[in-house]
């Protein structure tokens, strides 16, 4: 696997240590990530430097119940996604899924903001369960999470991130209602300030079908690992399915199921209280030695390699 970056010696170090120190993966609710204000369920707005200077582990590995975004306007570092690992510039948007595990590790000063918000935080405006996932940069891919904002652009993406600061401090009436416009506002901007001028545009249904199949693998991956099994869910014949994510990503849809069964395996493997044959189970495969050689097939290495070579 090939680092997005070149870091110091140290910094593997450090990552390896990180890495090894923590058995297990702590998963965080929004509560427990307060700003020594009452607590909220639903929605956390900071700036970075005082979010971190009020839960200073949260640089471990770790997951999230919530929607996670974060934005940087100085500083330098790294931010690991799921084993995927970005330098972090100004004007770098992340947008992370429940679930995903990530980590990071900056030098000096970091300016910023983050947002944690949970999923259903935008049920009470819209008809639409499912209307924030149509946005690209919430897919789980980690890649398709980190936008770079156009110079151009950051001025405004700040002012919303500014007047998301004041909600959360104030006592306005209908205040959350006000933040869930301000998001709302600040996922189309960003959007239309990323979208390539020259991409044809892909009609609605096409996006529902990405959408609910991408579900369908979160939900039966472990179980599931045919495309005629999703094809059959979704009403559409195996070929066309094949076809379909060719189009929209470049890949089949066994592919994308595949992938996400190595993600998985990739997270469990952190866990260094796990033994191989524990997670080959875990995952569904017959044995040990099948899980070996499907690992090895994908990734280059056998998951013990994986496990040894994590930094």
């Amino acid at each position: 696997m090939k680092p997005h970056i070149t870091q110091s010696i140290s910094l593997h170090a450090l990552y390896l240590c990180v890495i090894m120190s923590k058995a297990h993966i702590h998963t965080y609710d929004i509560c427990s990530l307060g700003m020594g204000k009452p607590a909220s369920e639903d929605i956390l707005v900071a700036r970075f430097t005082d979010y971190l200077a009020a839960h200073p582990d949260i640089k471990f590995p770790h997951r999230h119940s919530f929607y996670h975004l974060a934005f940087f306007t100085g500083g330098k570092g790294a931010h690991t996604i799921d084993f995927e690992r970005f330098p972090v510039k100004p004007g770098q948007l992340y947008f992370m899924v429940p679930g995903q595990v990530h980590s990071w590790f900056f030098e000096g000063r970091i300016e910023g903001y983050v947002v944690n918000v949970a999923a259903g935080f935008f049920n009470a405006f819209l008809q639409d369960a499912g209307y924030v996932e149509r946005f690209p940069f919430f897919s789980g891919v980690s890649a398709e999470g980190v936008v770079m904002l156009p110079e151009e652009a950051r001025p405004r993406v700040v002012a919303l991130f500014e007047k998301m600061l004041l909600e959360m401090d104030g006592t306005e009436a209908y205040s959350h209602d006000m933040l869930r416009l301000l998001m709302l506002e600040m996922f189309v901007k960003v959007s239309r300030v990323t979208r390539h001028g020259d991409a044809p545009q892909e009609p609605p249904h096409n996006y529902v079908l990405l959408r609910n199949f991408r579900k369908l693998v979160e939900q039966h991956y472990m179980q599931l690992r045919l495309p005629k099994d999703y094809a059959a869910l979704l009403y559409v014949t195996p070929n066309y399915l094949n076809a379909f994510c060719r189009h929209m990503l470049g890949k089949s849809a066994g592919e994308i199921i595949r992938d996400r069964v190595l993600l998985e395996a990739k997270r469990l493997l952190i866990n260094v209280d796990t033994s191989i044959s524990t997670i080959a189970y875990q995952l569904s495969f017959g044995d040990n030695s099948y899980f070996t050689k499907f690992f090895k097939k994908y990734e280059g290495v056998t998951p013990e390699e994986f496990r040894k070579n994590i930094s």
